[in-house]
């Protein structure tokens, strides 16, 4: 059996767009070439890995395993190809980062300094839900990824903690509870509630604090844009809660922001994988971590 490397990014790059046409345009090859190549893998491997109709392609079980098989073959062959490049110094070579949208602009200046110290090191950055980078750091697609605490899979992934922000009650001006010095889980409950999708390590926070309390949230909306979340709560389609940071952003706005009793915070954090070593490139970001100081 002899599969090429780019033969399983062409796959994966199928698997991922869910559409040949699409999956063609962004492998930079004619939909023919690629439906050839795919034709030529399930030869070469002997099994069906497509079910194939006009709207959208779907895995058969041959192809389930392969999927995750190619995915954990091209991170251990990026890892060598990363050691193989850094044995005469961090000069070249690409980091793999994931990122929650909400964090963009709070990690800007250590990237920046990343950049500045390491200019030969490509940033491919990935955006994802906190259980995003997860799953996409178990399946080695990333090699390191900033979330918020606590992680969903704690046996398998490493974490340092970088900083943490209060969370606020997001509330239109004139809403009841906005008379209010403080809004407790309880007071929540009355509301429609505006929350995150479920792949946000923020959404699962929320929810698991409020079950805690034994409040039952009464979920009206799920968006994984936060301005978007807090027009609907400017709109007086429900509640929400936010990080203080986008708060901040949000000054001037028909909202008022409130403290939580008890207290809540959003903790980030860089995650990687316990049973891999990290790349050169995302060790580099680690250390350089350290020195920084991430402000809202």
């Amino acid at each position: 059996m002899n599969i090429p490397i780019k033969t399983l990014h062409y796959f994966l790059t199928l698997v991922e767009t869910g559409n040949f046409t699409r999956a063609a345009e962004k492998s930079f090859i004619t939909q023919p070439t690629l439906s050839k190549i795919i034709q030529r893998l399930e030869e070469n491997l002997g099994q069906q890995l497509l079910h194939r109709n006009n709207q959208k392609i779907e895995l058969t079980q041959a192809g389930i395993l392969l999927e995750n098989s190619a995915r954990e073959i091209l991170g251990q062959w990026h890892r060598l190809q990363e050691d193989l490049t850094n044995l005469s110094g961090l000069k070249s070579g690409h980091l793999r980062l994931g990122v929650c949208p909400m964090m963009s602009s709070l990690i800007i200046d250590l990237l920046t300094a990343f950049r500045q110290q390491y200019p030969g090191i490509e940033l491919q950055m990935y955006e994802y839900g906190g259980f995003g980078c997860e799953q996409a750091l178990l399946n080695n697609s990333l090699d390191i990824a900033f979330t918020a605490l606590p992680t969903t899979h704690d046996i398998e992934l490493a974490n340092r903690a970088l900083t943490r922000y209060p969370l606020l009650a997001c509330l239109p001006k004139d809403h009841a509870l906005a008379q209010q010095e403080a809004v407790t889980w309880q007071d929540f409950e009355a509301y429609p509630f505006i929350l995150y999708n479920e792949d946000f390590s923020l959404a699962k926070l929320i929810t698991r604090l409020s079950h805690k309390a034994g409040v039952q949230l009464n979920i009206a909306f799920r968006s994984g844009q936060w301005d978007f979340l807090a027009t609907m709560v400017e709109a007086q389609m429900g509640v929400a809660i936010l990080p203080e940071p986008i708060c901040h952003k949000l000054q001037g706005s028909e909202l008022v922001f409130k403290p939580i009793r008890p207290n809540l915070t959003w903790d980030l954090a860089l995650i990687w994988r316990k049973d891999l070593p990290l790349t050169p490139a995302a060790q580099a970001l680690l250390d350089l971590s350290e020195q920084a100081h991430l402000h809202p």
